[in-house]
């Protein structure tokens, strides 16, 4: 029996709709395209800031000296970077559906920030029991650790469990250690696939 229905936030509740922000960001610093995520994601600072080695603050710190911007700039760098991210608000409250019944929570690959964003620029937060981030565990998925410390932060049975992300990887990992995972799409009727498991609202 699923006891407690686990999420992803990047690529899942939230997602970029409208990359143009991004785009005109990049062009406007003069940018390859596609290097404003390397910088905040998927470079050797920005995994170190999801390793939980280096605060938030301290990466846009170093985003804003590596581009030689003032502190208007770097402002503007953030806002543009986010611009196109939207909250899937039809999901969230179903998430919060669900939480009348089973223990909802999340595992993310993020930053130090991402409880704070949760709260403001993505408010979502209350759908959810508790957050656990790789910037505050020190390791990232899908490696075991984050999803182990999860199932001892629930007191549940890796079978109780499902968890839901946008990477096979992520997936593969969660069933490695006995849970369930549901590969999402933005397509995907989860209604249907958690009720396939026995997830009922």
């Amino acid at each position: 029996m699923i006891k407690a229905i686990i999420f992803d936030i990047g690529g899942v509740l939230i997602r970029t709709h409208d990359r143009s922000h991004r785009n005109n960001l990049e062009d406007r610093l003069g940018l390859p395209r596609g290097e404003s995520e390397i910088l905040v994601f998927n470079g050797e600072m920005g995994r170190k800031a999801q390793h939980g080695e280096i605060s938030s603050a301290e990466l846009y710190g170093w985003i804003q000296s590596h581009l030689k911007l003032d502190d208007a700039g770097i402002a503007q760098f953030k806002h543009e970077f986010w611009a196109g991210d939207q909250l899937d608000v039809d999901l969230v409250n179903y998430i919060r559906q669900l939480r009348k019944k089973y223990t909802v929570c999340v595992i993310s690959n993020f930053m130090d920030e991402l409880p704070h964003m949760l709260k403001t620029d993505f408010p979502a937060a209350d759908a959810f029991h508790f957050t656990v981030v790789s910037a505050h565990v020190g390791v990232m998925k899908p490696n075991p650790f984050i999803f182990e410390y999860t199932l001892k932060l629930l007191n549940l049975q890796p079978e109780e469990t499902v968890f839901i992300d946008d990477f096979q990887h992520n997936i593969d990992g969660c069933k490695a250690v006995g849970m369930h995972g549901i590969l999402f799409k933005p397509n995907i009727d989860l209604k249907v696939s958690l009720e396939e498991i026995g997830v009922t609202i």
